[in-house]
């Protein structure tokens, strides 16, 4: 039995050594940062020329997952017949999505399969238990030789399985051979809280090439709750590629309005704080949520910036559209406590939930009220500037600084505070964050998402402008 043990404990520790051989991916350098190059908003061809629609897609682990899907479900099915003629589903106006945590994978997915998603998402994500397998891969000892590994890590492994289950192999380098749509995934900077997102832009800024980033990382790295999870670590090359950030550059040398581009300003410095590559060789990443749930701060700059060049009088990328559709898809609840009925504080675990949900919540409201405020000020001011008294009486220096860009914007909130029914609210606000749900719950998350989005009064304002509505019938579940 002694020598029985001896062979065993021996062929243990072999597997053990060599399962310790593992090391984590390391995203390669850039010699020169090409504005015009790379996964970026500059080198995208939308499909549409008059319309944009952007997807915002937060947080919340499979609950998110599904809550987007089911967005993306109601925009494949419904179709309008635009003035001209033509008929188009109101998917393939969709340029932007930005995706947090559990709604970086349908994004992420979905720009990497496009129509195919529909048939094989369900089963190969959203209705499989993700979290179950994951602790068990993180429970078998022949992967503790990894795990031991600081500079590989959990997320690492839950990388690698994101792989096997969804992405299969690819990288950025795939989702840039398709020029009509751009997916952004995003992470927080555990050392400054800063957000990072998954795109060329702001990787020039740690001279490194996105394309030959793989998806599953990225994924991984937005999803990366602290603790649960470990970061994800990226090579810093910053400072050896001549990178200068573009938004910095706009406000410094066109004379830019300094508070219609507050947020924009913010933005540059952060870049230019990953830049410096000699202080800050490494960055760790972590879960998107806690710089951003629901995807917007990029939104908003990019916004920010097209008025601030509209009011000086200078072209932007966007010009020849005549609206941007944004559609906020934030599947954050609003979790009951029965601690201010106790006399005993809530424990340790409890507050810290409490202390990062309550504020993320907060800011995603506040995000939610710029972007309407945004677009309520740009139809204020176009009716202003088209009024008789206003052309008549103002100095023209003035007209210029009231200017607004010819775009009409339509914010849609699609949460679950907008539902009516209550007894869904109440549903749906209970189910957990986490990697696994009941066929049931990933089913009714489709379909208050799909309800949202058609009962939304800017959406039926969008359908009467874009034309005559195809009714469609609701994907079988």
């Amino acid at each position: 039995m002694n020598r029985y043990l001896k062979r065993v404990s021996i062929a243990l520790m072999a597997l053990l050594t060599l399962a310790g051989c593992a090391t984590r991916p390391i995203n390669p350098p850039i010699a020169h940062a090409d504005p015009n190059t790379g996964y970026r908003y500059g080198t995208r061809e939308f499909k549409d020329k008059d319309t944009l629609v952007v997807l915002a897609f937060s947080g919340g682990g499979t609950r998110a997952a599904a809550f987007s899907y089911g967005v993306l479900e109601q925009l494949k099915d419904t179709e309008v017949i635009k003035q001209d003629g033509k008929k188009i589903r109101l998917l393939d106006t969709v340029g932007v999505i930005t995706g947090v945590s559990g709604g970086s994978f349908t994004a992420l997915a979905y720009g990497l399969y496009g129509d195919r998603l529909f048939a094989e998402y369900e089963q190969r994500f959203l209705k499989r238990n993700v979290q179950g397998e994951l602790i068990t891969r993180f429970l078998n000892p022949l992967r503790w030789g990894n795990l031991s590994f600081t500079e590989w890590g959990r997320s690492e492994l839950a990388a690698d399985f994101y792989d096997e289950i969804l992405f299969n192999g690819a990288t950025f380098a795939d989702l840039d051979r398709r020029k009509d749509l751009l997916v952004l995934a995003s992470a927080t900077d555990v050392s400054t809280g800063a957000r990072m997102d998954f795109g060329q832009e702001q990787f020039d800024a740690i001279c490194s090439d996105l394309d030959a980033v793989r998806l599953s990382r990225a994924a991984a790295a937005s999803s990366a709750v602290p603790v649960v999870l470990s970061p994800v670590t990226l090579n810093n090359y910053g400072g050896t590629c001549d990178y200068a950030p573009a938004i910095a550059m706009q406000i410094a040398s066109q004379g830019l309005d300094a508070r219609a581009a507050a947020r924009a300003k913010r933005q540059a410095n952060e870049w230019l704080a990953f830049a410096d590559g000699a202080s800050r060789p490494y960055i760790h990443l972590v879960d998107g949520g806690l710089a951003d749930n629901v995807g917007m701060r990029g939104v908003l700059t990019v916004l920010d910036i097209m008025e601030a060049r509209h009011v000086a009088g200078l072209p932007t990328p966007f010009d020849h559209l005549q609206r941007i559709v944004v559609i906020v898809v934030n599947s954050a609840t609003e979790p009951r406590t029965d601690w201010d009925r106790k006399e005993s504080p809530p424990g340790v675990v409890d507050l810290l939930l409490q202390s990062s949900g309550v504020p993320m919540e907060h800011y995603s409201f506040e995000s939610m009220e710029l972007l309407r405020d945004r677009a309520e000020g740009w139809r204020l001011l176009r009716d202003l500037r088209e009024s008789v008294a206003f052309k008549a009486n103002t100095d023209p220096a003035i007209a210029r600084k009231l200017r607004a860009p010819d775009i009409d914007l339509f914010p849609i909130d699609v949460s679950f505070g907008a539902l009516k029914d209550m007894a869904e609210f109440e549903y749906l606000n209970g189910l957990p964050t986490s990697f696994v749900l009941p066929s049931e719950a990933v089913d009714r998350l489709r379909a208050a998402a799909r309800k949202l989005v058609t009962d939304s009064p800017e959406f039926q304002r969008l359908l009467k402008e874009l034309g005559s509505k195809i009714e469609t019938a609701p994907a079988a579940h």
